[in-house]
């Protein structure tokens, strides 16, 4: 028997339906071995500087290590078929040693493409795991880990509880608050266009007036543009020149991640992490007419490289479907020049060209055919010809002032055929130069200069990879961090900084310039290339890194003025003594017990920072035991009715809760649900129990949890006199203002 260990199950799925019985195939889910998630997991010998992790097998992950054991023990070969990137390579090195094997004996498998044909082909050209690769990203997860278990406890006492700092997330959030603070200084400087028509309708713009240079910013006051608009009536113009040039519209390259990433964000409303979702599923595989199989090459990629073989079908396609005309002589290739830039791995491309967007459309989910038709589409039309058009531009010229004027005629479709021409047409009329001219109408119109837009998802991705910080993986991560530690906001597209970015950023920039300094981050990013490329010395790498940094975190503890409100009140804790404290928090103030964590006495406050007493509700009800009034209290699992003649009567009842069904389905399985009540207080449940478990303590949403790999709701609640959204399931709680936006 032959053993292929994977990544996902969904691979595992597909790759099984190419391989015969002689092979087994299972799933790692990821990784299988990591740095432990409760503690630091790092030594670091304080004599030499050496730096050793300190991997483990998560408990979750131990009966998959067991599993693969097993079928190792009884396996003829075992080969390593994770992912083709560092990640991946790193993750096949780690279940090597969970399994107690030599990395260095077992055969490692490689695939652009889920397909029967590359997966054989793998096979037949098994090579070892490269530990260059493997090193780049163990120094990458431990250049993490050391800043974030390090500067994030640093920040949480010195800030506020719950912040965290990383090295690729703390650069991208400084992008994110310099471009507010852009924004925020920024000042409208006035400034006045010429809207001007001669014959014939033709719209022209002022390019020179009296000798000088007319640009945007040129006409600065009204009295200017008055200047220029009485001089141009006064004015005979002739038509000066008329010129034709040829020019072309280059077609696009294919896709890789990043660009795929803005693509999607620009023209289908994705978020990354949903662009990244998706692709993961059509290239691990999805239903098609022949079975299940991969759809497209592998989606974490920066390389613009493309198989011999699939341009060669592709050109076959184009001619096919368009003609000679639309297919270059010779098979265009693209290059990118960015360092780094992986070029033995692949772009996004399909991997079934017969499976076209039209056949797809009746066995792909609805958001999956949209991808699947970007992708497909763009890797056609990087195969085709350049679109082609005339360019004609006509300049008015009178004694004081010039005007140019300029149209486009499409002359050929090109690469159009198949995308569809974002720009329309915009002809000229047939003129003659040496003809008169004249202005039909001139109006003076004010502007005013606009600061510089907000980043949205693809913006900022674009200038991720522009400015080399991070690498495809980490693009939707990075901003899904942010987005779920409340960093940011993301509305109409646009990506706004919250009042804790700006403190959090202000004190990194003081204290820890590097951490946010985007050049130092690409640099790092350059040094990783460099480890896993020409093998440099990745543990003295880390070790030069840890001696300053951890200096950085000595003198942060010393320098940095705490930022926390810690007031004292002048009373003591009725629990323990200690003296009680005026806190801040995410949520507002509150009092707190100076002895926490040991005594976690607390009191809600209101917005002076007064004491607010519970306000017992007296409901309808009456002590059946005693006879007088019954109050609603709250307890640890809900409200209850208790006898105000508390404590001689002790009469307690559970609250009987009407019948009310919710507006909004059941998460988990789209049936309705109801109020519920039972001996811990009343919830929410689906009517498909047993069969669906849902529960809730409050009422879902359908609006979607923002911490990164939760797939619950928000159900609105109070929690310390504040209203907030609280996910259902990870119970990660966000303040309500921030989600009305």
């Amino acid at each position: 028997m032959n053993l292929i260990i994977v990544e996902s199950p969904a691979k595992a799925r597909t790759i099984t339906n190419f391989l015969g019985k002689d092979y087994k195939v299972i799933a790692s889910k990821g990784h299988i071995r990591d740095l432990p998630k409760s503690r630091f997991g790092i030594t670091v010998d304080e004599e030499t500087g050496e730096i050793t992790p300190k991997y483990s097998v998560a408990k979750e992950n131990a009966p998959t290590v067991k599993e693969i054991k097993d079928l190792a023990k009884k396996a003829d070969n075992i080969y390593i078929a994770t992912d083709e990137d560092r990640e991946g390579e790193a993750i096949g090195w780690h279940i090597a040693h969970a399994i107690k094997k030599d990395p260095a004996e077992l055969p490692r498998i490689v695939f652009h493409e889920i397909t029967k044909s590359a997966i054989k082909a793998a096979l037949e050209n098994a090579r070892h795991i490269d530990m260059n690769m493997v090193n780049a990203q163990q120094t990458r997860r431990l250049l993490d880990r050391i800043v974030g278990y390090k500067l994030s406890p640093l920040l949480a006492s010195k800030i506020q509880k719950g912040l965290s700092a990383g090295r690729v997330q703390s650069s991208t959030l400084k992008l994110v608050v310099d471009r507010e603070r852009e924004i925020k200084a920024f000042v409208p400087q006035e400034y006045w266009s010429m809207d001007t028509i001669f014959k014939k309708d033709i719209e022209a713009n002022l390019v020179s007036f009296e000798g000088n240079k007319i640009e945007k910013l040129s006409i600065a006051n009204k009295d200017e543009a008055s200047k220029i608009e009485k001089s141009v009536k006064a004015d005979n113009f002739e038509i000066s020149k008329i010129e034709t040039k040829h020019r072309k519209s280059k077609t696009p390259p294919p896709f890789m991640t990043s660009t795929l990433q803005q693509s999607a964000s620009s023209k289908l409303g994705f978020t990354p992490k949903k662009t990244m979702m998706i692709a993961q599923a059509l290239y691990e595989g999805v239903k098609t007419p022949d079975g299940t199989s991969g759809v497209i090459t592998y989606m974490r990629t920066d390389s613009l490289n493309l198989a011999h073989e699939a341009v060669s079908m592709v050109r076959g396609v184009i001619k096919n479907r368009f003609g000679d005309k639309y297919l270059p002589k010779e098979p265009k290739v693209y290059t990118k020049k960015a360092k780094g830039a992986q070029e033995a791995h692949e772009a996004i491309r399909p991997t079934i060209l017969s499976f076209t967007p039209e056949v797809a459309q009746k066995f792909l989910k609805p958001d999956e055919i949209k991808l699947y038709r970007l992708i497909y589409e763009r890797f056609m039309a990087c195969q085709m010809n350049d679109a082609e058009f005339e360019q004609q531009s006509i300049t008015f010229s009178g004694e004081h002032s010039e005007f140019r004027a300029s149209g486009r005629k499409l002359t050929f479709d090109g690469f159009y055929a198949l995308t569809g021409a974002e720009d329309k047409d915009k002809l000229l009329p047939q003129l003659k130069e040496g003809e008169n001219a004249e202005v039909q109408s001139i109006k003076p119109t004010q502007h005013f200069t606009e600061p510089p837009a907000r980043y949205s998802e693809a913006a900022l991705i674009k200038k991720l990879e522009s400015e080399g910080v991070g690498r495809p993986s980490t693009y939707a991560p990075t901003i899904a961090t942010l987005s779920g530690r409340t960093y940011v906001s993301i509305e109409k597209k646009q990506i706004i900084p919250t009042e804790m970015a700006f403190t959090v950023t202000e004190t990194l920039e003081k204290n820890f310039a590097n951490i946010v300094d985007i050049n130092f981050t690409a640099r790092m990013e350059e040094k990783l290339d460099e480890v896993a490329e020409n093998g440099e010395d990745w543990e003295q790498l880390l070790s030069d890194f840890y001696k300053r940094f951890m200096k950085q975190i000595e003198e942060g503890k010393q320098n940095i003025v705490s930022l926390k409100l810690a007031k004292p009140l002048g009373r003591s804790c009725p629990k323990c003594g200690e003296e009680l404290l005026l806190r801040s928090g995410r949520f507002g103030n509150f009092i707190a017990c100076s002895g926490f964590p040991k005594c976690k006495y607390t009191e809600q406050v209101d917005e002076e920072g007064n004491k607010q007493e519970k306000k017992e509700e007296v409901s309808d009800e009456i002590c059946d035991k005693c006879g007088k009034e019954m109050i609603i209290k709250t307890g640890r699992n809900g409200q209850f009715l208790a006898c105000s003649g508390y404590p001689e009567c002790k009469n307690t009842k559970s609250i009987q809760v009407d019948e009310k069904v919710s507006d909004t389905p059941c998460p988990d399985c789209g049936g309705k649900l109801s109020l519920k009540n039972s001996r811990r207080g009343p919830f929410w449940g689906c009517e498909n129990y047993p069969k669906c478990k849902f529960i809730s303590k409050f009422e879902p949403t359908t609006i979607k949890c923002r911490e990164d790999g939760c797939e619950g709701v928000l159900a609105q609640r109070t929690y310390r006199n504040k209203d907030v959204y609280e996910c259902v399931k990870c119970k990660a709680r966000t303040p309500k203002e921030e989600i009305d936006k």
